[in-house]
């Protein structure tokens, strides 16, 4: 997607390190950035104003001091703050929120707005909590084969290119709900573990033919996909997840799965969700 790299910002701590974080990813991958708010109805009328075009001022100054010779534009909306985003992601590259807002971004990713945006957006929403304290070279993925983790792969494999940067993709499997007194219950288990993990070494591959200029790694585990992306996320610059998926992955962002990495990861988290085909 050849669109802006679009930041939303409300005057926040984390909406200001989104700032940075867009900022940067901008210059790096070479593309305009589009710094956004939505201005709620607020009390005082013109001075309201003026207050949300100091926050969209401030923090579109904040992005060009640290961009480069990116191009950064903005825009400031009077609509209902999900419908304003989930528009924007439509003719964006990406989508990047802090994890905790005020005003019409308040409750994010923790409540409704992050929720609805991070599930109906189209393309990937990155969401940061905090300034980057520092960088591991890594790029974690979570893998299952469905439809959204290969758009999560896509995005991913762009981003480490980008950063020159290793890409980790982590295959977490479960157990199926099998009664531990059925017949050779370890050997099932066993075999449906490495038949699993035969199908993941298959993607991976692919992805490594079709990418010789990144380096892909694959690291298959037993257990939840939380644990596993959150430890991973550790020594990772960027964890990223499929909106929606199989298996373990099947609930992400509305359910479990991306509230626990969401909570839990220790760097930002891109959500992706595949885009639309057009008829």
């Amino acid at each position: 997607m050849a669109g802006p790299i679009v930041v939303g910002v409300d005057g926040s701590e984390s909406a200001n390190a989104a700032v940075e974080w867009a900022a940067v990813d901008a210059r790096r991958r070479r593309l305009p950035l589009k710094v956004v708010h939505v201005c709620e109805r607020r009390p005082g009328g013109v001075e309201g104003r003026k207050y949300c075009l100091g926050v969209l001022e401030a923090a579109a100054g904040s992005a060009r001091a640290v961009s480069g010779d990116v191009e950064v534009s903005t825009e400031l909306a009077d609509e209902n703050v999900v419908e304003f985003l989930i528009g924007q992601s439509a003719s964006a590259d990406s989508l990047v929120l802090g994890s905790r807002g005020s005003g019409g971004f308040a409750g994010l990713v923790l409540g409704s707005v992050g929720l609805a945006v991070a599930g109906h957006a189209e393309g990937p929403v990155v969401i940061v909590r905090g300034p980057v304290a520092a960088e591991h070279g890594q790029i974690v993925v979570g893998d299952d084969g469905s439809e959204s983790a290969q758009a999560a792969m896509t995005y991913a494999v762009e981003q480490a290119r980008a950063r020159h940067a290793r890409l980790l993709a982590i295959h977490a499997w479960q157990a199926p709900l099998v009664s531990a007194y059925a017949p050779d219950y370890g050997l099932l288990l066993e075999d449906a573990f490495q038949e699993e993990a035969r199908a993941a070494r298959e993607r991976t591959n692919r992805w490594r033919t079709e990418n010789p200029d990144v380096e892909i790694t694959e690291q298959h585990v037993r257990e939840h996909p939380v644990p596993a992306l959150s430890e991973a996320s550790g020594t990772a610059d960027l964890v990223v997840v499929g909106s929606r998926g199989l298996g373990a992955f099947a609930s992400a962002v509305l359910g479990s799965v991306s509230h626990g990495v969401l909570h839990r990861a220790a760097c930002p988290v891109a959500v992706v969700r595949p885009r639309a085909r057009k008829s």
